[in-house]
């Protein structure tokens, strides 16, 4: 009985299930990705900013669009997590089995690093469609009801933008966004293992889901810290207009210095509070529904 629990998932299965856990964790922190989304925007070109924090930009959206503002975007949320985090899991199991010995000798540290970028870009490039989405419905609320997109849901947002802004625009900010997914796997793997190895080693922690926590609530804080200047050339891009036939913007790079040359370096940080709020708890919730789909697969259907 235990050699067949132990047996692997069909690898058809493990895209599936990745795919929809990420996709349950979506429904329990797509708030914390709203306030971070309008945080990113708030203040941008040295403007007022209009949320001094946080917790300031929860009150303003609530009290203005209420409960199911805070949910604004979620379709795209969802299908984000259904392109980028299922392409994302199969590219890197692929690859992973590939670096595999034929002694069963997993690939090295550092080797599982360059897959994780590889496999993070992959699901990256493919999810930036459902990236850009999320970003202009999320943005959306913090506009004058004449300036709004108004899309209806994530297939209306795709369709609207492909007709009239052009199918390439679906992909604007893929850089990027490909930089950031990459920068996030090489420090969720490394912060995440570290982690982990710290708490079990003091003594007080066990293998358990505590202590998956604890250890994602590190790595979050680590991966939050590098990824956010990426992350923040990504939102403005991607929800940029162009002007006059011109783009607000000419590259990552060219947000980034006005960023800091209108708003200053801590700017490039902005929404800090929620980005790294929603990145533990929502790898620790996949990995929770993740384990939960595997078990009853096997029990039902493998036992």
């Amino acid at each position: 009985m235990a050699s067949k629990q132990q047996a692997p998932l069909p690898k058809r299965v493990k895209f599936l299930f990745g795919g929809s856990a990420g996709m349950a964790a979506t429904v329990f922190v797509q708030p914390l990705d709203l306030v971070k989304n309008r945080m990113q925007m708030s203040g941008e070109g040295g403007k007022v900013r209009e949320h001094k924090t946080s917790f300031h930009a929860v009150y303003k959206i609530f009290r203005g669009e209420g409960i199911r503002g805070m949910y604004t975007g979620l379709s795209a949320g969802l299908f984000r997590q259904a392109t980028y985090t299922t392409t994302r899991l199969g590219i890197y199991s692929m690859l992973f089995d590939f670096t595999t010995k034929s002694d069963g000798t997993p690939p090295s540290f550092l080797l599982k690093a360059g897959i994780g970028m590889a496999a993070g870009a992959t699901g990256a490039f493919i999810g930036t469609p459902a990236e850009v989405s999320l970003i202009r419905m999320t943005s959306d609320g913090r506009l004058p009801p004449d300036q709004r997109r108004g899309y209806k849901n994530v297939f209306n947002a795709l369709a609207r933008i492909s007709r009239e802004e052009g199918v390439l625009t679906l992909w604007r900010g893929c850089g990027p966004t490909m930089a950031r997914a990459m920068v996030v796997n090489a420090a969720q793997l490394a912060s995440y293992s570290q982690s982990k190895q710290f708490l079990l080693g003091t003594g007080y922690f066990k293998d358990n889901i505590l202590c998956h926590f604890g250890a994602s609530m590190i790595s979050g804080f680590v991966t939050t810290c590098a990824s956010m200047p990426v992350d923040i050339a990504k939102t403005r891009i991607q929800n940029m207009r162009i002007i006059d036939g011109k783009p607000e913007y000419s590259g990552a790079i060219d947000v980034l210095t006005r960023t800091i040359r209108s708003e200053g370096v801590l700017s490039l940080w902005k929404g800090f509070t929620p980005y790294y709020a929603r990145l533990g708890p929502h790898t620790v919730l996949t990995f929770i529904f993740l384990e939960q789909m595997n078990k009853h697969y096997r029990k039902h259907f493998m036992s």
